[in-house]
């Protein structure tokens, strides 16, 4: 495996550090208390490219494969997690569908716009009565004409409020279970659409979700995305792919716990000495360290095989598992080292306690990800 970067990787890596530390960092803040993204923000990413890193270069995106696309997410997943959760929902499972399986008339229309960040993406899957059980989808679409008649409600959907293209997955044939489902490229625009329920969340401040509720919505019969009744399988691969970028934002996230622990943990003073002279407090931090690493080592590899064609079901599943749980007990111990002002709201270790937990739920929780693996294991075994 090698996981050497080009140069233009490498140079748009340090753009991307550089508009993070100079531009979210000092606005971390503001999406906390204002619960948005300052529009500087935004259009500093736009400048960047950074809606478009998932984008063929045809349609005025970056191109990147998986492996550059980790290098971005693991920068901006060192700072708040509304504005990381923007861009990586809208340029992982917002996008992905999009390109692996769109035909070329859908990619020409949304791709351009999706890539500047003037239409945002969004996921369109989980229901009330579908979340784990992902199968379970209650929406219909069924064909009148040249039309798709979709009815049903979807939620807990990222980018909702402001998504302008749903890849939005529903049932075709109801004879046929998860096979007689499809999915679709749905316009916020169309009739039968709406925004409905903005969830009040325990973080994510500044990334939005809500519900999205089709009545008789009117979509167009060359908006199916992929074949029809092929459609869990494409939302199963837009999953997939997301996970290897989720566990680069957990890595992300878990170096900027360390930089803060390692500067605090020098700067406070007990009993006399600083408290980083205390064997707990750099045992905490050795273990912050070398679950960083090995999350990212996972990630890289899930990455490299996604660029090289492999099947990676079962390293999604391992990358999303292992990740978002150490990066929980990296968000733990950084509290523990902060003592009481690692709850406290003037420091952001607590926002990164919050914002850590759903990484464990969101896109398939931990429970669903070992299911995939041992189900792995036991059709395939253990490769070696």
């Amino acid at each position: 495996m090698d996981f050497r970067l080009s140069e233009e990787i490498e140079a748009i890596s340090l753009s991307v550090r550089e508009f993070v530390e100079k531009e979210a960092f000092p606005r971390e803040t503001i999406i906390e208390d204002e619960d948005c993204i300052p529009d500087v923000l935004i259009e500093g990413a736009r400048e960047l490219g950074l809606f478009g890193i998932s984008i063929p270069e045809e349609y005025g995106g970056l191109g990147l494969d998986m492996l550059g696309k980790c290098i971005i997410y693991k920068e901006l997943g060192r700072t708040h997690t509304g504005f990381s959760g923007l861009i990586g929902a809208h340029t992982g499972i917002g996008t992905s569908g999009l390109v692996m399986v769109g035909s070329d008339r859908l990619k020409e229309k949304y791709l351009p716009q999706m890539a500047e960040g003037k239409k945002i993406g969004a996921f369109a899957l989980t229901e009330p009565d579908a979340g784990s059980d992902a199968a379970a989808q209650k929406t219909t679409a069924v064909k009148k004409g040249d039309r798709w008649i979709l009815n049903g409600v979807k939620h807990f959907i990222t980018n909702g409020p402001e998504a302008g293209v749903v890849t939005t997955v529903a049932v075709t044939d109801p004879s046929k279970g998860a096979r007689g489902i499809s999915a679709f490229i749905v316009e916020d625009t169309f009739p039968g659409y709406k925004v409905g329920k903005i969830e009040k969340k325990m973080g994510l401040r500044g990334s939005h979700t809500s519900e999205i509720i089709f009545e008789d919505c009117e979509v167009p019969e060359e908006n199916m995305l992929g074949a029809e009744n092929e459609g869990f399988i494409t939302a199963l691969k837009i999953l997939a792919s997301g996970r290897a970028g989720l566990g680069a934002r957990c890595t992300g996230g878990s170096r900027r716990l360390i930089d803060l622990c390692l500067q605090y943990a020098k700067e406070r003073v007990q009993f006399g000495r600083p408290i980083i002279e205390n064997q707990a407090i750099q045992w905490m931090l050795a273990d912050m360290a070398m679950e960083t690493e090995a999350m990212w080592a996972l990630t890289l590899q899930t990455a490299w095989r996604v660029d090289q064609g492999y099947d990676i079901i079962m390293d999604a599943a391992m990358t999303k598992l292992f990740a978002s749980e150490a990066y929980c007990r990296i968000a733990d111990r950084a509290v523990q080292i902060h003592g009481g002002m690692g709850y406290m709201k003037e420091l952001p270790i607590e926002r990164f306690y919050r914002d850590a937990r759903i990484t464990r739920i969101y896109e398939g929780t931990s429970e669903v990800q070992r299911m995939i693996i041992a189900g792995q294991l036991m059709r395939k075994g253990y490769r070696y």
